[in-house]
């Protein structure tokens, strides 16, 4: 293999370590935002938890602001991309907000922890808050459009979309201050059981309640292969 090349491969391998070691520090200190909230903890808490160094920790991250916006701007970047997903699926609204809440609650609550600092944007510096409102903001428009289109279809009860829309994602938001891990019910169960619970509240009529059942088979199956594909470019390197 040629030289150039395989400093190519090694620094692309390189990269991917460096990332998932990044996602892994996330999780660790989420789990401490979590118990101790992000005032108390200390970059030594967080190196603890994530079995590093204090010194070893500063060559991922230079401080707590910027493991809070990396967990936020992560967290928006995978719930824009279910939101994404969901707008490809030729479906019902119904089905297809359901992918969407069920997506928004998995990335909230299990597949990386750090999200639990999700509702801290307020603690970061003016200009990083003000990037992560806007490209909230934007996801936010993306769920409105979605039950916006359900309500014009005929899918969903009339009403004002815009309310709609923050009621749900609200809702979602708050499950970190509540949600457990070792609780009652896995952050699967739960994203499953709200979703139903959400999408049925909207729905016209029970004719449209039958039709959504028969969809959310679909969007299993998609959420799975979604979800496979995520962990298997985590494994990679």
């Amino acid at each position: 293999m040629p030289q150039n090349l395989r400093s190519k491969n090694r620094s692309g391998r390189q990269q991917r370590r460096f990332v998932a070691r990044r996602l892994e520090i996330l999780r660790a200190a989420g789990r401490e935002f979590r118990a101790r909230g992000f005032v108390e903890t200390g970059m030594r808490d967080i190196a603890e938890a994530a079995e590093l160094s204090p010194a070893n920790l500063y060559n991922y991250f230079q401080g707590k602001d910027e493991i809070l916006f990396f967990c936020q701007d992560s967290s928006l970047d995978r719930m824009k991309a279910a939101l994404d997903q969901a707008r490809r699926v030729k479906g019902s609204a119904a089905a297809r907000l359901r992918f969407v809440i069920i997506s928004h609650l998995r990335c909230l609550l299990d597949e990386i922890e750090g999200s639990a600092a999700h509702l801290l944007t307020n603690a970061l510096p003016p200009r990083k808050q003000r990037y992560l409102v806007a490209k909230r903001d934007r996801y936010e428009l993306g769920v409105r459009n979605l039950i916006a289109s359900g309500m014009r279809a005929g899918e969903f009860a009339p009403g004002d979309a815009a309310l709609v829309a923050r009621a749900i994602l609200g809702a979602l938001n708050w499950s970190v201050q509540w949600f457990r891990p070792d609780g009652e019910m896995t952050a699967d169960e739960i994203a499953e059981k709200l979703a139903d619970y959400l999408v049925r509240g909207l729905l016209a009529n029970t004719d449209f309640a039958k039709h959504f059942s028969a969809e959310t088979e679909t969007l299993r199956v998609i959420r799975k292969q979604v979800s496979e594909n995520r962990r298997g470019r985590v494994a990679v390197g």
